[in-house]
């Protein structure tokens, strides 16, 4: 646990709450922010919304509350909604058709990007705070399970989701709604899909198979993260849907819903240990840390 749990439940409580601010200031809602991008983009940023609104920002408070706690699952429940809103609000921000669409997003760049900064801070200070040796092991079972649905993931995002988009867009005459209407965002999302998350999914994959010690840790954070992103993908599914958008489909809506199932079987799986292991007192931690420091000048004295 980090030494200041009070500092980091303090942001990642503010950073729910500016979550679900901003879902609200949204077109989902309000229509107070209005994004600079076409109507199949602006039907993803409602669905987007919508599991920030339902799903991510309560999340965070319920980390809040752990961390608040002591608890030894609130850094890494925290984890989840800081990579979620360093990869939504990045898209928010870069993503938009400027100087060429109507709309005042830019007027709500401070917001955005005070969401962006916070989730970087919170995704920091909460890995630093997860102890790897100190996670309980995982069942070979469960750790091959998610290996495998990682390597799966990042196939269905690679061949199934963005190639044939992809391909269309390298045509001399693309014709897909997505990119004709929206090539910011079209560019960005494959950037971030293709760069980070495909990569990402990969080696964390690859790693739980080979059971690597770094990539337990890195399972905690992944799977929280792609459960809640799986989720804002499928409300975009959904709402794309119930709009009669040309991109959409009930394939996507039943695929993306079953990742984000199994993505939260998953994290539940991988969570549950840590549901059970009771928060130390204040007092009990502060010794225990003091010791950990006086063994470890020991150690050094020695050594010297």
């Amino acid at each position: 646990m980090s030494r200041h749990p009070t500092v980091m439940a303090a942001l990642v409580a503010v950073l729910g709450a500016g979550i679900a601010a901003a879902s609200v200031l949204g077109p989902l809602v309000l229509d107070v922010i209005r994004y600079r991008t076409s109507e199949t983009t602006l039907n993803q940023i409602m669905g987007g919304d919508l599991a920030g609104l339902v799903v991510v920002a309560p999340t965070a408070l319920l980390a809040a509350v752990l961390l608040f706690r002591g608890h030894p699952v609130g850094p890494v429940l925290a984890l989840a909604p800081a990579l979620w809103a360093v990869y939504m609000y990045a898209q928010l921000i870069v993503g938009q058709e400027y100087l060429q669409l109507p709309g005042n997003n830019e007027r709500f760049f401070p917001l955005l990007l005070g969401l962006f900064i916070g989730g970087e801070a919170v995704t920091v200070l909460a890995w630093r705070a997860v102890a790897a040796h100190r996670l309980p092991p995982i069942p070979w079972r469960l750790e091959r399970s998610a290996g495998v649905v990682l390597l799966i993931l990042a196939v269905f995002l690679t061949v199934g989701l963005h190639l044939p988009s992809l391909l269309d867009a390298l045509a001399e005459q693309p014709t897909a709604v997505e990119y004709t209407s929206s090539p910011t965002a079209f560019w960005v999302v494959k950037l971030m899909d293709l760069g980070i998350i495909v990569p990402a999914a990969i080696t964390i994959g690859v790693g739980l198979l080979c059971r690597e010690e770094w990539a337990r840790k890195a399972a905690y954070a992944i799977f929280g993260g792609y459960t809640l992103l799986s989720a804002a993908v499928t409300g975009m599914a959904i709402v794309m849907y119930a709009n009669a958008d040309p991109d959409a489909s009930l394939v996507n809506v039943a695929a993306f819903g079953s990742f984000t199932l199994a993505a939260a079987w998953l994290t539940a799986r991988l969570h549950r240990p840590l549901l059970t292991t009771s928060a130390a007192p204040a007092g009990a931690r502060q010794s225990k840390q003091a010791g950990a420091a006086d063994k470890e000048r020991t150690s050094w004295t020695s050594k010297t």
